[in-house]
């Protein structure tokens, strides 16, 4: 059995499988903060699904890049679960997470997570010959240097605004393939799929060692210097 966590971003997921075939999965707005909710809903997906805790073997949590509250606590509760019942643990990234929904297709995968100061996170991914190829590593980059180099018809993927996606379009024309926001939403059950096939290839990651994928240092205001009276 293997549990699938996404706090990525204010949209959570997490799914439960069995061998990457999908037994139970919730995906939901977190109109609080990933903390508060994210246990209180796993415990309910498990008591829907009829599933005791000690039956997962494997713990999958989507590392990033995205919110840095949500991933730390995302990658807390992933390390927690595996470590308590003794379940293997696997990192895989956010990007890549929601290109794979799209693995269907022949087209080459852009998924776009917007970071502010026009940057925005990205890699590049495409299926070959029913086999997943990660083109181009998890990096950062502009909306203009994405345009410039995208040279053949692309699918942009991920929780892309309607600003950006309006930007692409005018940028790329017919060349950018940009589907309906609600068919780019993530959801854990691609997260269980694509690491069901990592974990049948002995992939793992170290509970100690695994980290976050931020990309980015947080952003940390300044106290304000208070001025004697």
């Amino acid at each position: 059995m293997e549990l699938a966590i996404d706090t990525s971003s204010s949209f959570a997921s997490i799914a439960l499988s069995h061998k990457g075939e999908i037994l139970a999965e919730l995906t939901w707005q977190c109109t609080q903060n990933h903390t508060v909710e994210l246990m209180p809903n796993l415990a309910y997906l498990l008591e829907k699904a009829k599933i005791e805790p000690e039956a997962i073997e494997a713990v999958i949590v989507a590392k990033g890049p995205g919110s840095f509250n949500g991933l730390r606590v995302g990658m807390s509760t992933a390390k927690g679960v595996a470590f308590s019942l003794n379940a293997l643990l696997l990192g895989i990234s956010t990007l890549e997470l929601e290109a794979y929904a799209f693995s269907h297709t022949a087209l080459p995968l852009r998924p776009v997570h917007e970071i502010g100061h026009d940057q925005v996170a990205t890699a590049l991914y495409q299926q070959k010959n029913h086999e997943w190829h990660r083109l181009e590593e998890e990096h950062l980059s502009t909306l203009e240097v994405l345009c410039q180099e995208t040279i053949q018809p692309t699918l942009f993927c991920g929780e892309i605004s309607p600003p950006v996606a309006n930007e692409i379009r005018q940028r790329l024309g017919k060349q950018a393939i940009i589907p309906q926001a609600h068919a780019r939403l993530r959801r854990a059950g691609y997260l269980a799929m694509l690491g069901w096939q990592r974990l049948s290839k002995g992939e793992r990651d170290d509970l100690a060692t695994l980290q976050p994928l931020y990309l980015r240092p947080p952003h940390i205001t300044k106290p304000r210097e208070r001025h004697p009276k």
